[in-house]
């Protein structure tokens, strides 16, 4: 497995949805496809992926990286992907692009789909991780059918899409207390 470095859909992330809060991660695989397997190698290959940029990023910034002082939060994130479960959701589902019925005074945007209740443990669509991050991102229900495009030029046809549960990592820890969780 290896990750699509020069995919055009970074360039299209980082510089239109700089703001963008989801960790992609654009991978091809070196093996034949084993199904379900695929997908967990697939997982994990993209969390360890997300942890080399968290250290690629501390060991380049002024600000953090300072040898002398690496204090024991310097990798904050632990795994346990035996913890980790998959259930199938339907491509269709996965790249839904919901319609603004209304905008609120203040900011706020009504859909056509309701919000997750991650009081009750639902996690959060992709669209709404997309459009609705915890800080703000003037992105429109546009925007993500333009990133879903780059994403699957081909459509949801042939996509097999698992949404995996995110108590396996601590990675997922501040969503969980706030704002929601999803993988």
């Amino acid at each position: 497995m290896h990750e699509l470095t020069q995919d055009p859909f970074y360039e299209l992330i980082g510089k239109e949805y700089d703001r963008c809060i989801i960790d992609y991660c654009l991978i091809a695989p070196d093996a034949p496809y084993r199904g379900i397997r695929s997908h967990r190698e697939a997982v994990l290959f993209a969390m360890l992926k997300v942890i080399e940029r968290y250290l690629a990023e501390q060991r380049t910034s002024e600000e953090t990286w300072r040898p002398e002082e690496v204090a024991d939060d310097f990798f904050p994130w632990s795994l346990d992907f035996g913890k980790a479960e998959a259930r199938r959701i339907d491509p269709e589902e996965f790249l839904f692009v919901p319609t603004v019925v209304r905008k609120i005074k203040g900011g706020s945007t009504i859909y056509d789909r309701k919000d997750p209740d991650v009081d009750a443990g639902e996690q959060i669509p992709h669209w709404y991780a997309f459009l609705e991050p915890p800080q703000w991102f003037d992105a429109t229900p546009e925007d993500f059918a333009r990133a879903n495009d780059a994403l699957f030029p081909e459509g949801a046809d042939a996509l097999e899409v698992y949404e995996w549960t995110t108590d396996w990592s601590n990675y997922f820890d501040a969503g969980h207390e706030w704002w929601g969780t999803a993988c």
